[in-house]
């Protein structure tokens, strides 16, 4: 017997519960989403026994349920993500990687934060590029640090196993071979690339403590889900993580113009970004080959992995190869 549909949110239950999330994680629940919270917090009000969304509301209102209030958010919050999404970004990163590596003083790691990881196969799949260019990284270690606000999300990406109709998304078959191996119904990823990615709870809204340096973050499709105030202090607080030759990756559908001027996209290369420093806070080079990492064509993605959009846009020369279109972790990767 099915259950009758949800009753919808009175208008202020629904503002606060807007207001609530937009706090939390940065999430804008807008009028035109309204059908949202029924779709997605139904089934957690009928676990906490509430009569409806309005009692789930009134529940959290009250304030003391931090387990229901952290459930509530990573449930309204979107996991969508694929291996290999947009395939440029990908190649472009693959293009970069040893010659980003060339740049570093000898025995420094790179690495590479994947924010809004999801259930992890953005992280994944730079793994898997990271393992294939061991020969050209003449030993240099890579560290890869996956983020998300999902501990659901977490738990699987940390499983690294992914069901059948998962794999097939973008993923090359030929890396499917190497990297996977087949487990019941699905695939899991292999103890080596799943040693090569450390996972860790992280909300947008609050710094990364510590952080340290990265040389490459990913942070696709999630900027377009917060208003620009809040995009603007993800950014900057990303780009204090990033050396003046690092990268940024963001989605095909988002733009920094208006937002950010801590940024400035590559020539050429959609959804590619270089750090901006003023005179006064310009960081110290990380090695003398950054010079290098200049004026590069456009790679072409990797075989077998998936279509991508073509760049274009004022900027400065290209630090590496070429890029386009993403999205990224919990949210979109």
């Amino acid at each position: 017997m099915s259950r009758a549909p949800e009753a919808p949110l009175s208008p202020e239950s629904f503002a606060w519960l807007a207001a609530f999330l937009k706090a939390e994680s940065g999430l804008v629940l807008s009028e035109a989403s309204h059908y949202l919270p029924a779709q997605r917090l139904s089934e957690i009000a009928r676990e906490q026994g509430c009569a409806g969304l309005e009692a789930l509301v009134a529940r959290l209102r009250g304030g003391r349920h931090a387990a229901l209030a952290s459930r509530v958010v990573e449930a309204m919050t979107t996991n969508e993500s694929s291996f290999f999404r947009d395939a440029r970004p990908f190649a472009h990163f693959r293009e970069t990687l040893a010659r980003l590596g060339a740049a570093r003083p000898p025995g420094v790691p790179l690495r590479i934060w994947s924010a809004a990881c999801s259930t992890g196969q953005e992280a994944y799949s730079l793994a898997m590029l990271v393992a294939e260019a061991k020969a050209a990284l003449a030993g240099r270690a890579v560290e890869i640090l996956g983020t998300d606000l999902s501990r659901a999300a977490l738990a699987r990406a940390r499983q690294g196993l992914y069901r059948r109709f998962e794999v097939e998304r973008g993923l090359p078959p030929s890396l499917l071979a190497r990297h996977f191996r087949k487990e019941g119904a699905g695939f899991r990823v292999s103890g080596a690339l799943r040693a090569m990615v450390c996972w860790r709870r992280h909300n947008l809204l609050e710094r990364l403590a510590p952080a340290g340096r990265f040389d490459v973050v990913f942070c696709r499709n999630v900027l377009l889900y917060f208003d620009p105030p809040t995009r603007e202090g993800v950014l900057e607080r990303i780009a204090a993580t990033l050396p003046a030759d690092g990268l940024l990756y963001l989605g095909g559908a988002e733009t920094l113009r208006g937002v950010s001027q801590r940024f400035e996209p590559l020539a050429g290369l959609r959804g590619v970004y270089a750090p901006v420093f003023c005179a006064s806070a310009q960081p110290p080079a990380v090695g003398a080959a950054a010079a290098r990492l200049r004026a590069r064509p456009s790679p072409s993605p990797p075989a077998g992995a998936g279509a991508a959009a073509t760049g274009r846009g004022p900027a400065r020369p290209g630090i590496g190869g070429g890029k386009a279109a993403a999205a990224a972790g919990s949210r979109s990767t």
